[in-house]
């Protein structure tokens, strides 16, 4: 009986798909894998959904306001990036624990089809919610006749 060990959510949670998809992207990325991780782990959260004719991008930002952001879309890359400027006050020195912080963060995704025009844009409580429409897809091929 010593050897039952009780379920653990935690351990489970360490064999999902996304922890699994996580260590492939980590294994063939450039860069050291680890500190790719931790540093991911300490941007912002993201979501990205194809809606057939756009996609529907949400960020998780509690906390910023639109000053703070800036979104821009080239040549397919959507770049997010958050820069917040630290307030300096007196009452800093009397911390006894300080876990907020101010800085700056960026997260840059590649959409091969989105079309820079028409973006819309809208933060709301905390999350940013993009729509961002697809370019039309033009046909390229050419039947080729045989002699």
């Amino acid at each position: 009986m010593s050897n039952l060990r009780p379920f653990n959510r935690r351990r489970r949670a360490l064999l999902s798909d996304s922890n699994f998809s996580n260590m492939l992207d980590d294994f063939f990325s450039s860069g050291f894998p680890t500190m790719e991780r931790n540093l991911q782990m300490d941007t912002f959260k993201l979501d990205i959904k194809d809606e057939g004719e756009n996609y529907k991008v949400t960020a998780e930002l509690p906390g910023i306001k639109k000053e703070d952001l800036d979104v821009s879309l080239d040549k397919g890359r959507l770049k997010i990036r958050v820069h917040q400027e630290e307030e300096k006050d007196e009452e800093e020195k009397n911390y006894i624990h300080k876990e907020r912080r101010v800085c700056s963060m960026e997260r840059n995704i590649y959409l091969e089809d989105a079309d820079s025009e028409d973006i819309k844009a809208r933060l709301d409580d905390g999350i940013l919610n993009l729509t961002i429409p697809k370019k039309e897809e033009i046909d390229t091929s050419k039947r080729i006749e045989i002699e």
